[in-house]
C-alpha cells in the first residue's frame, strides 16, 4: 500500500464511512466504493469494505444490544411506575423524568453507533490507516491486507474472501428493514458477472430479504384487513349491537386476524435469524443455499450459466 493515499482514495474511504449516517439507506455506498476501487487501490477497498461490514454486522450488534438495554430500562420502568402507585404518589410526577431518562438514553445509543463511522471518515480524510474496534484488524487478517505493501496487480486483496465478505454482509443485512436489500442488489449488479459464487448469493439474498419484507407488510395488511372488517359489519348490524350475528363475524374476523398478524411477527425474527447463520456460513467457507428461495435462484443461475 502506498505510504500517502491519494485524494480519490481518502474521498472514497470517507463516503463509505459517512454513509453509516443514513442509518441502513447508506449501505449501498460501501458496495459502491468497493466495486470501484477493489483493483484501483487496496487501501479504499479495505476501508469501504470495513464501512459495509460496521453498517451490516456492527448494525446487528448494536441493534440487538440497544433492544437489550430498552427491555431492562422498561421493565425498571415499569416496576418504579407500580411501586409509585402503590405507595400513594402521582403516576404524573414520576413519568416526567423517566421520559426524559428514555430521550437521553436513546441519544446515547444513537450516538454510541454514529460516532466510530465519524471519527474513522476523519482519520481516512486525513490519510490513516483506519481500523474499526474488534473488526478492522481480523477484516485486514481475512482480506491479506497487511501483505498488500504495494498496489500493484499481483498483490491486490484476496479476491475469494473479498467476495465471501461481501455475499455475508448481504446477508447480515436482512436485519435492516428494506434498505437491506441494497447490498446484495449492488453486489449482484456491479459486481455479479465477475463470478458464479457472488452472483448467486447476491441474488438469493436480494429474494430472500424481498420475501422477508413482502412477509412484514403483510402483517400490517392483515391487521388492516381485519379491522375493517369489523368495522363494516358492525355498521351494517342492527343498530350496532355488538351481540348481531352480523357484529360477531365482525369480531372473528377481527380476532383471526390478529392472531395471524402476532403469528407474522413472531415469525420474522426466526428469518432474521437465519440470514445471521447464511452469513456466518459464507465467511466460513460455504456455499449456503436457502431452502426453497435459494434452491429456486440456483436452478435460473444455472440455467443461465448453460
Amino acid at each position: 500500500m502506498k505510504s500517502v493515499p491519494s485524494t480519490e482514495e481518502r474521498v472514497w474511504a470517507v463516503l463509505a464511512h459517512l454513509s453509516a449516517l443514513a442509518f441502513g439507506m447508506g449501505i449501498l455506498l460501501p458496495v459502491i466504493a468497493w466495486s470501484e476501487q477493489r483493483r484501483k487501490s487496496n487501501y479504499a477497498a479495505f476501508q469501504s469494505l470495513q464501512a459495509l461490514g460496521y453498517q451490516s454486522l456492527g448494525y446487528t450488534f448494536w441493534i440487538l444490544g440497544s433492544l437489550v438495554i430498552i427491555i431492562i430500562q422498561s421493565v425498571f420502568t415499569v416496576r418504579e411506575l407500580a411501586s409509585a402507585i402503590q405507595s400513594g404518589e402521582d403516576p404524573a410526577s414520576f413519568m416526567g423524568p423517566v421520559m426524559s431518562l428514555h430521550f437521553v438514553v436513546m441519544i446515547l445509543l444513537i450516538g454510541v453507533y454514529l460516532l466510530p463511522p465519524v471519527i474513522a471518515a476523519v482519520a481516512t480524510a486525513m490519510g490513516r490507516d483506519f481500523r474499526y474496534p474488534f473488526m478492522g484488524d481480523r477484516l485486514a487478517r481475512y482480506l491479506g491486507y497487511e501483505a498488500s505493501k504495494t498496489d500493484d496487480e499481483s498483490n491486490w486483496l484476496i479476491e475469494d474472501h473479498e467476495d465471501r465478505w461481501v455475499a455475508a454482509m448481504g446477508h447480515f443485512a436482512v436485519i435492516i428493514a428494506i434498505w437491506g436489500m441494497l447490498a446484495p442488489l449492488a453486489a449482484w449488479i456491479l459486481q455479479g458477472k465477475r463470478g458464479l459464487f457472488l452472483r448467486f448469493q447476491s441474488i438469493q439474498t436480494l429474494a430472500f430479504q424481498v420475501f422477508v419484507t413482502l412477509l412484514f407488510f403483510s402483517s400490517g395488511f392483515v391487521y388492516l384487513f381485519g379491522f375493517i372488517a369489523f368495522a363494516v359489519t358492525i355498521g351494517f348490524s342492527a343498530g350496532g349491537e355488538f351481540n348481531s350475528s352480523t357484529a360477531i363475524i365482525g369480531f372473528i374476523i377481527l380476532g383471526a386476524s390478529l392472531l395471524l398478524t402476532i403469528a407474522i411477527i413472531l415469525v420474522i425474527p426466526l428469518f432474521h435469524i437465519q440470514g445471521q447463520w447464511a452469513g456466518y456460513r459464507v465467511l466460513k467457507g460455504d456455499n449456503y443455499c436457502y431452502p426453497v428461495v435459494g434452491q429456486w435462484v440456483e436452478k435460473r443461475v444455472m440455467k443461465e450459466k448453460s
